[in-house]
């Protein structure tokens, strides 16, 4: 389990480690989870794994589960 920290409508994609957590930056806005989603995706890509969000679907603040 991870925490991350989500910044969406962000001006770029990225993915930084920022002492215990994930600092997360999307594109997309927090509507129709467009947001979660992409987050989703960039962690499935970075970590090379399935994750799912564990806690935090509507807040900014979130656990992601990393699926092995």
């Amino acid at each position: 389990m991870i925490k991350v920290k989500v910044k969406p409508s962000s001006g770029k994609q990225s993915i930084e480690k920022k002492g215990g957590f994930y600092l997360i930056n999307v594109k997309s806005k927090p509507e129709n989870n467009k947001a979660n989603i992409e987050v989703i995706k960039l962690l499935e890509r970075y970590f090379k794994k399935p994750v799912k969000i564990k806690s935090g679907l509507t807040s900014r603040n979130k656990v992601i589960e990393i699926i092995d």
